[in-house]
């Protein structure tokens, strides 16, 4: 009899917790009915990392471990499609100008004149009109191709010039609506091809965010889609919610469907997300009705759509209408013009973001536009306002950027009125932030204004969450939900405020339902467990050293390593504030490339014997000194006394020169570290940095060393070429014991 209370062997557990997991994806991701909640979700997920973490051989490449993203590539390689990847060609909805043209001469033209032409075209090629299409929507997105060799993901394309692509398959394995694994039955070779798209609520979620950090916006979805999908580091996609439709295939062996709509039906049961919006016209009266329905549900759609895609269904006219070099003409791309409303600008106002970034909006009489009416519309920087000649008063057009965001699209110059006048959002907040009236200033390089005052506001829930991160002060259990009803409840106003929370008060705090697991519909009290965790981390933090309280204070250009820098030159926090070295460091040029020998003759002559690394430079110097001369930084100095706290350096050594590591082999070289070793890069930059050496990101001339692991790609190509000594891991081990 078996031991009931024995454990199952670890393949079979990983086969059950694999399939459990890809249940519950299918669940959530293709039919929107989760079972269960998050935190059980992740606790599976979980396991089943330790599992192959344990047992590295018994992990598959299908495993939905391996949609978190994996180490960042070192670029792209291409590769070339089964079968050629052809774009569709698009016939466009006439302008009203175009039509109005036309109709001079043929007074029954409509919008749609080009697709009747098409429609006649293939009619008169096979030579009757007994034809039924399909009409769905046309994704504005980024094209690719899946390849399942067996069941399973082998590879994914992006379209290239439709012969060869760039093989993107970590990116697109990090998109959870995407099978690893087909069900039993598909074909040993299974080419599919659809669109990777980003959806609605997450690209205006990603502009806010971006537009809050001072970046440049995203036109649109695809333009966020492609920019993302382009990324070398798959975590970073993986961390932006992009989804993929399938529309089509490319080569399959025994097809089990003959025209395009059994194709649909096989992509529901392979688990392939399919269009929701699907019929099937047979004549081009009822192919107009349809284009008619698609263009007024479409602003209901979860995603960007332009258009309509239409196909004849029979996949045996396929072949006899063949194709042009350039596009099948079985097919066509219907797309529609972006509707544009013409309205006044009344005014503009300012929103202070969460990063502190101002953000102009245009307050607009209101109009109905893309199936909404639109009041506001942001303008997002003065750069974007001066290029396109905004003035208050101005008569507009107006659109939805990816039919999503509205956007000012151009002034119309003729209505402008005499009395119209230029904006500055400067003098329009009298040079100070509309939350907190502290300063503001355009960092150089950057198109934003930013509120610099630590104690804003409107930034607190922002600077709450950094100063709480992993990297900063790790106080677990302050996470966005919390950090945000602290801030609502004004408990808090600042970071410093959590050294003043109590476990006992924490616990009663109510976090809003929308960012609980799901099944919640009510408030969920944080609880005692949460909160005495949280004050138990508050309580660790304050032995936390100095790099860490520089790090999480999130003063502008002092990332990790200017922190660490500025930690070895100072004591501690007082010392900082009050930093004589500080203060001559940003009196001088930038010296960010020039050799460490180079500075020393540039540096004011009591720099000279600090030998400062160019994470820390004259701009660094300038915005941390700053800091500490501006209200905000005094704030942070009183409160800091008051809570009896002054971080201390745990690395200090101003002078290290003359001091440490001078029998290192590894002192004062800089590496670059590539490829597949035996522990994490991260590993490795520590043991570099504790014997003095420095780890860089990139291959240069003043690159030393590079270590290299497996599979080091275009990294170790570029060493060779300039030169530079390459190391595999044994080679380093012996320069590390010289």
């Amino acid at each position: 009899m078996d031991d009931l209370f024995s454990q199952p062997a670890p393949d079979k557990r990983i086969a059950e917790l694999t399939r459990q997991l890809e249940h519950h994806n299918q669940l959530y991701y293709q039919e929107a009915e989760p079972e269960i909640s998050d935190a059980e979700y992740d606790a599976l997920m979980g396991e089943l990392k330790q599992l192959e973490k344990e047992h590295p051989s018994l992990a598959k490449p299908d495993s939905p471990t391996q949609r978190v993203g994996g180490a960042p590539l070192e670029g792209f390689e291409q590769r070339q499609h089964l079968v050629p990847m052809l774009s569709i060609e698009d016939i466009h909805e006439l302008k009203p100008e175009e039509l109005e043209e036309l109709q001079a001469t043929k007074p029954a033209a409509t919008r749609a004149e080009n697709l009747r032409e098409w429609f006649k075209r293939f009619q008169r090629s096979l030579g009757h009109s007994d034809v039924r299409l399909t009409i769905e929507p046309k994704i504005d997105g980024v094209a690719v191709s899946c390849v399942y060799r067996d069941g399973v993901l082998d590879y994914a394309v992006t379209r290239g010039d439709g012969a060869t692509g760039d093989d993107i398959t970590q990116n697109i394995k990090t998109i959870q609506s995407i099978p690893l694994r087909l069900p039993a039955g598909a074909p040993a070779l299974f080419e599919v091809r659809g669109e990777v798209f980003m959806p609605n609520a997450a690209f205006a979620k990603l502009n806010q965010q971006r537009d809050e950090n001072g970046e440049p916006a995203f036109v649109n979805p695809r333009n966020a889609t492609a920019g993302t999908l382009k990324q070398l580091d798959p975590k970073l996609v993986a961390s932006r919610p992009l989804d993929c439709i399938f529309h089509s295939y490319g080569l399959v062996e025994d097809a089990p469907y003959s025209s395009v709509s059994e194709f649909q039906k096989t992509l529901k049961e392979y688990g392939l997300k399919s269009t929701h919006w699907f019929h099937q016209p047979s004549t081009m009266d009822e192919l107009l009705e349809c284009i008619q329905k698609l263009d007024q549900d479409r602003h209901d759609f979860p995603y960007a759509t332009d258009g309509a895609v239409i196909k004849v269904d029979d996949l045996a006219l396929h072949a006899q209408l063949g194709a042009t070099s350039k596009h099948p003409k079985w097919a066509c791309a219907y797309k529609f013009l972006p509707e544009q409303k013409e309205t006044l600008l009344k005014s503009v106002t300012v929103q202070v973001g969460r990063t502190g970034v101002l953000t102009p909006v245009a307050e607009l009489e209101p109009v109905f536009v893309s199936g909404t009416t639109v009041s506001r519309a942001t303008l997002h920087n003065q750069d974007e306002i001066d290029r396109k000649d905004i003035r208050l008063g101005d008569t507009v057009i107006i659109e939805k950027a990816g039919e999503i965001i509205p956007a000012v699209v151009k002034v119309i110059t003729a209505k402008r009125a005499a009395d119209s006048k230029p904006f500055s959002l400067y003098d329009y907040v009298d040079g100070q932030c509309p939350s907190c009236h502290g300063p503001i200033e355009q960092e150089e390089g950057f198109v934003a204004w930013r509120c610099v005052n630590f104690a804003c506001p409107a930034q607190a829930v922002t600077r709450i969450k950094h100063f709480a991160s992993r990297k900063a002060l790790d106080i677990d259990g302050l996470g966005t939900a919390v950090a945000e009803k602290l801030v609502e409840n004004q408990i808090v106003s600042t970071t410093l405020d959590l050294f003043d929370l109590e476990a006992d008060s924490l616990a009663d705090l109510l976090l809003d339902p929308a960012k609980l697991e799901f099944g919640d519909s009510k408030p969920r009290r944080l609880g005692e467990k949460k909160a005495a965790l949280i004050t138990s981390s508050l309580n660790d933090a304050r032995k936390a050293p100095l790099s860490r309280w520089i790090y999480a204070m999130g003063i502008p250009h002092i990332g990790e390593s200017a922190a660490r820098e500025i930690a070895r030159l100072h004591k501690d926090l007082r010392e900082v504030a009050s930093s004589p070295i500080l203060q001559d460091l940003a009196e001088l040029p930038d010296f960010e490339e020039l050799s460490v020998s180079k500075r020393k003759k540039e540096n004011h002559p009591r720099l000279a014997k600090y030998q400062i690394e160019s994470e820390l430079g004259p701009v660094s110097a300038q915005h941390i000194t700053a800091f500490f001369h501006s209200e905000g930084g005094k704030l942070v100095i009183e409160k800091l006394q008051a809570h009896g706290l002054n971080p201390t350096s745990d690395n200090y050594d101003p002078e290290k020169s003359a001091l440490e590591h001078a029998d290192s082999a590894i002192a004062g070289k800089t590496f670059v570290i590539t490829g597949t070793l035996s522990k994490p890069r991260p590993e490795f930059k520590k043991i570099i940095e504790a014997e003095g050496g420095k780890v860089s990101g990139s291959i240069s001339g003043k690159t030393d060393y590079l270590l290299a692991g497996e599979k080091a790609g275009s990294k170790r190509t570029k060493a060779e070429d300039l030169g530079v000594a390459v190391l595999d891991e044994a080679a380093f081990n012996e320069l590390l014991a010289k």
